[in-house]
Formats: C-alpha cells, structure tokens, sequence
C-alpha cells in the first residue's frame, strides 16, 4: 500500500461504503472482515489497505449500534 492510497478520501470512502452496505444488508461483518483479514495473512497485499478501513470502519458501526441501542425505547 502507497502512502498515497493511504490519503486517497475517495477510495477510503468507497471501501468504507463496502461494509456499510454489507451492514444494511444486515451480513456478518466480523467474517467478512475475518475474510479479509485471512486473505491478506494469505499475501494478498492489494486487501491490506481493504483491511485497515474496514477495521475502522467495523468499529464505527458498533459503536453508532450501541449508542442507538441505549437511545432506544424499551416496549
């Protein structure tokens, strides 16, 4: 990964865009994730910056789940 890829705001955002859409598809983001991670471990370099956003990005989504989930009220 190029220091260049690192600050590219428009690929960031659609890789982030990737696993928000994963999201609202409601699919298991950590085995995605988890696949990733495996593919990279495997050599795939071309995943590794793929992995890095969507490990930020996974963390994200939990926390904004969290928050909703305590804003939300019990029936």
């Amino acid at each position: 990964m190029s220091w260049l890829q690192r600050w590219n705001f428009i690929e960031r955002a659609r890789i982030e865009r990737q696993l928000w859409e994963a999201f609202e598809r409601r699919e298991d983001l950590e085995a995605l994730v988890e696949d990733c991670r495996r593919a990279v471990a495997a050599g795939d370099r071309e995943r590794a910056f793929q992995l890095e956003v969507w490990r930020t990005t996974l963390q994200r989504i939990r926390k904004i789940e969290k928050l909703m989930a305590d804003r939300m009220p019990n029936p």
